[in-house]
């Protein structure tokens, strides 16, 4: 104990002060546990944050690091790199993309985005074609065009003045996203389903919708699947539950088992707008990454993984439900797959460090959202102890039994 204390202290000391961290330290995992420094374990639904889709300490995802640690860690773009052509192969083959770009982070696959339709449009003669449409509620980065895009308010202040050329409309509200359309609209950037804003999910038709008015207005649409990709939602990405494809797609999180990874996909109409010189990335794509992602995306498109997420899901939504139904203070259950969410009337706070002292991990977002996105191999029991543990942390915040 004495040991942890010393070293949230000397975190305290030496690391920016930019994370509202718990007062645990997580030293080792396996499968959906994770253990803290003291030896207490904890059942993980937040898989660092929706990163961790094979869970912790899976061999074969070290196994597979460890082969290419031992052979090559990087060697730069400068050079053509065998496993990420694979991965790219792979993504390929199994999305809407033509073309695959390498980076670092959600973040940074947002960043590209951006660029990328700008220079389509530049390219197309259009040069004050710029403007970006998003999202309220919508979390896509903290790079100062992903702040600007973000669309909550609360990420941008102190950080003024925003970058220019982006607007918010409301979530799910076609209308509004039909009068902001102009000339100079480029793209429509959405989430598919918003993780950070509370897992909020889009009405019947919407997404379908801002499609179509895409395709009038000969704007991009844009899907950020940073969260909700790689399998999330019990469909390897999103945009496949709604019968229709975006232009560009960006991903991170999940795509190298909390290896450091993102990737910007896009047509080839769109992705031949990047020539080299226009967009790049020291790190992106290295051989370490790609071995890692190599691994997980051959997993989560093995037989029966997926199968196993839309059954996982729905058992959750169901016992969600049941929930729902005793409890007053729950105003709302949303998701699809293992992103769930439930809406209390109450801040969220207590509820998560009351799970927390029972040994469950999951976190509060939009203040009021118990968010649920455990590693994509849990299994019914382990689903079972973590409805047990808010069962009882609902009742403790004071929720009346109906």
């Amino acid at each position: 104990m004495s040991e942890t204390k010393e070293f949230i202290s000397l975190n305290q000391e030496c690391v920016f002060n930019t994370y509202g961290r718990l007062p645990i330290m997580l030293v080792e995992g396996k499968g959906s546990r994770v253990t803290d420094s003291n030896g207490k374990t904890y059942l993980d639904f937040i898989a660092g944050i929706a990163a961790c889709p094979l869970g912790h300490g899976n061999i074969g995802l070290a196994d597979a690091i460890y082969a290419q640690a031992k052979k090559l860690i990087h060697v730069s773009n400068l050079f053509h790199i065998e496993p990420q052509i694979e991965l790219a192969k792979l993504l390929t083959d199994n999305s809407f993309a033509d073309k695959v770009f390498f980076c670092n982070s959600g973040a940074e696959a947002n960043e590209g985005a951006i660029k990328l339709a700008r220079k389509y449009f530049h390219d197309r003669g259009e040069h004050a074609r710029f403007h970006v449409i998003t999202m309220e509620n919508s979390f896509h980065g903290r790079t100062l065009a992903t702040l600007a895009a973000t669309g909550q308010t609360k990420y941008r202040q102190g950080f003024e003045p925003p970058v220019e050329g982006f607007s918010h409309v409301p979530f799910g509200d076609l209308g509004a996203l039909r009068n902001a359309m102009n000339p100079g609209t480029a793209a429509v950037l959405v989430e598919p389903i918003q993780g950070e804003g509370g897992v909020r999910m889009p009405s019947e038709g919407y997404l379908e919708g801002v499609r179509a008015i895409c395709d009038e207005t000969g704007a991009l649409l844009i899907f950020d699947e940073v969260q909700t990709g790689m399998g999330r939602t019990g469909k390897l990405f999103a945009y496949e539950n709604f019968g229709m494809t975006p232009d560009v797609m960006t991903l991170a999180k999940g795509i190298a088992g909390g290896f450091p990874m993102g990737a910007l996909l896009a047509t080839n109409r769109v992705a031949n707008s990047f020539s080299p010189g226009n967009h790049a990335s020291t790190f992106g794509g290295n051989p370490l990454a790609c071995s890692a992602g190599l691994f997980v995306f051959n997993k989560i498109i093995s037989e029966g993984f997926l199968r196993h997420v839309l059954e996982m899901g729905a058992y959750l939504g169901s016992r969600l439900d049941e929930l729902k139904s005793r409890y007053d203070i729950i105003k709302d259950i949303r998701g699809l797959g293992l992103i769930r969410g439930i809406d209390l009337s109450i801040p969220g706070a207590d509820v998560v460090t009351s799970m927390r002292d029972m040994g469950v991990l999951i976190n509060c977002t939009a203040d009021t959202v118990l968010r649920f996105i455990p590693p994509l191999i849990v299994n019914r029991t382990e689903m079972d102890e973590m409805l047990s543990a808010l069962d009882v942390a609902l009742d403790r915040a004071g929720g009346s039994q109906t």
